[in-house]
């Protein structure tokens, strides 16, 4: 009985990180965004990592979220909530767009 108490108890601990969502890299790199779109669930965090010898920024148009300026070898993340589609892009370089698609959890 105690070794089911214990199997128990070990699963309500395990629960959270069950809950936490996954981790998504954007590569910033040759004046891109890779992947250029990127499907994530709500709860998930994405992690932008600047690769070129310049700064970027990973900015929605909409500024819903804004990264500030990512030195090279940088990177930044979020959490992302709310379930839509977001366009993105460097304020230093507005040529370079991409996508974040969050499904509902």
């Amino acid at each position: 009985m105690a070794g089911q108490w214990l199997l128990v108890a070990l699963g309500a601990l395990c629960l959270p990180a069950m809950a936490a969502g996954r981790v998504h890299v954007v590569n910033i790199e040759a004046m891109q965004f890779q992947p250029s779109t990127l499907d994530v669930q709500a709860g998930d965090t994405v992690v932008w990592k600047n690769k070129d010898p310049f700064p970027h920024t990973a900015t929605a148009v909409d500024r819903s979220f804004d990264s500030g300026s990512l030195a090279p070898g940088a990177q930044w993340k979020m959490v992302v909530k709310k379930p839509g589609s977001v366009a993105y892009f460097c304020t230093l370089h507005e040529t370079m767009r991409a996508t974040l698609d969050v499904k509902p959890r």
